[in-house]
């Protein structure tokens, strides 16, 4: 349930100071020691080989409510951030995950104090004043400031918070979540979101889903953004700064796009960047069927992160090498097809992300031979043409390795992947398959074996020897 908005600057802006003076009773001294000998830990990582430390066991997330003050002089942000969740286990502590140099100044669970520490690389370990019960819902507060990080990979590139002259973007793939709000930053774990924004009057916030109310308190723009399905924290954010933004309809959808003034984009071209958006979005629903949200769009942006990303409901594009112009056709094809793949359905492992890359680069195939005529049967031929010793044939494309989830095999080879699927079972049950898949696994997480074997049911056809050579081998497969 998202607060009202005369609640923003108590529940956002402050924290509350009550919370700091409660202190355990005795009996509840008592009780937390009962509660240790049928009450475990959380685990403390999600079991993803890729990235042990993100997220946690013993609980399932429902909801973050995430009320954010910014400050562009400074850079600081002011932030309390509340979670609904429900115990899978009976828990005596569990872990959120939070990075970087955020200083907490209260923390709650069920509205009462509860003990925390800072441990490892990004672990937010709490112990509430009595265990938690299997089944049972609970809430949790974080009220904390300072300054986010920003995280630089020399293999994933730039995430978390990434600040600029006036304003600020938040992306989070794979890594950054943790640097702006205490969550569970896995993909495993999906939830719905609210937030809600403040900030200097002649600034723009922006956020994922639909725009639930805006308004000025104190002097500050205040915006409040409601993701009503479930989206994995890799996908959620935050735009702030200087937007023109375009507000349309596709249908009873929200189409709203946004671009950046430092780019010096037109009036026209931003309205064109706004139909392409609709246009292609109907296109790519033609083949994957329903789209699985309830707005769509996407901001053009100057941020100096170098690549576009699929944003739940909002992809964000970065133009910054390309000022004036608004995305290219073939990348709003991508990064919309993966509001189907790789948002709406989500694999469990970061090592099956070629699903998400493999269908988005394939539609930009698709894209190709719809709008320019090139057939896909020639790009997949100039891509295989990419000699046996070249790179793009040596990591696996179903297990690229941690600092390869981004590589060219898991795009190109993925859609080439799809494409020899393709020409095995024919057009028919290969586009049921396109269809119906992301409708049977619609705000779900699947694994590439859920894919075979769900390839193998609808085609009929044992396929086990077609994904050995193209996704769990190395090397260039055969024709």
């Amino acid at each position: 349930m998202s607060r009202s908005p005369k609640t923003l600057t108590a529940v956002a802006l402050t924290a509350t100071a009550g919370v700091l003076l409660s202190v355990a009773s005795p009996a509840e001294a008592a009780d937390r020691n009962r509660d240790r000998d049928r009450f475990t830990p959380g685990a403390p990582g999600a079991g993803d080989p890729y990235f042990p430390d993100m997220g946690n066991g013993g609980y399932d997330v429902a909801h973050y409510d995430i009320g954010l003050k910014y400050d562009p002089a400074s850079k600081n942000i002011q932030a309390v951030t509340r979670i609904e969740a429900r115990a899978t286990q009976n828990l005596s502590r569990f872990n959120l995950d939070f990075l970087g140099p955020l200083k907490i100044s209260a923390l709650t669970v069920n509205g009462k104090r509860a003990s925390y520490e800072r441990t490892g690389a990004q672990e937010l370990e709490i112990t509430p004043p009595r265990g938690l019960q299997k089944g049972r819902p609970f809430s949790v507060s974080v009220a904390y400031s300072g300054t986010p990080q920003t995280i630089e990979d020399p293999a994933l590139g730039t995430s978390g918070w990434v600040p600029n002259e006036d304003g600020a973007l938040m992306v989070n793939q794979p890594i950054g979540a943790a640097t702006v709000y205490p969550v569970n930053d896995t993909p495993l774990d999906k939830a719905t979101y609210t937030i809600t924004l403040a900030v200097p009057k002649g600034l723009t916030a922006l956020s994922n889903g639909d725009p639930a109310g805006s308004w000025t308190k104190n002097g500050l723009a205040v915006s409040r953004w409601e993701m009503r399905q479930p989206m994995a924290s890799e996908l959620s954010m935050i735009a702030i700064g200087k937007y023109d933004v375009l507000t349309t309809k596709l249908g009873r959808m929200p189409n709203i796009t946004a671009t950046d003034q430092r780019l010096g984009i037109t009036p026209a071209l931003a309205t064109d960047f706004n139909k392409q958006t609709g246009d292609f979005q109907n296109y790519l629903a033609s083949i994957f069927g329903k789209y699985p949200f309830s707005s769509t769009g996407g901001i053009a942006l100057k941020a100096n992160v170098g690549y576009a990303l699929e944003t739940q409901g909002r992809p964000i594009y970065d133009l910054t090498r390309r000022p004036g112009t608004i995305p290219r056709p073939d990348l709003i094809i991508h990064e919309l097809a993966h509001q189907w793949l790789g948002d709406s359905v989500t694999p469990e492992r970061w090592a099956d992300i070629w699903m998400n890359e493999g269908f988005a680069t394939y539609s930009e195939w698709l894209y190709f031979e719809k709008y320019t005529g090139k057939p896909v049967q020639q790009t997949f031929d100039e891509v295989y043409a990419t000699p046996a010793d070249d790179d793009l044939w040596v990591p696996k494309t179903a297990d690229p390795g941690r600092d390869n989830i981004f590589h060219p095999t898991v795009y190109d080879r993925g859609a080439m992947t799809l494409h020899a699927l393709r020409k095995e079972i024919g057009d028919k049950a290969f586009f049921t398959i396109a269809r119906s898949w992301p409708t049977v696994n619609r705000h779900g997480n699947v694994s590439t074996a859920d894919f075979i074997a769900y390839a193998e049911k609808v085609s009929g056809k044992q396929l086990d020897t077609l994904f050995k050579e193209w996704v769990y081998t190395s090397g260039k497969p055969s024709l």
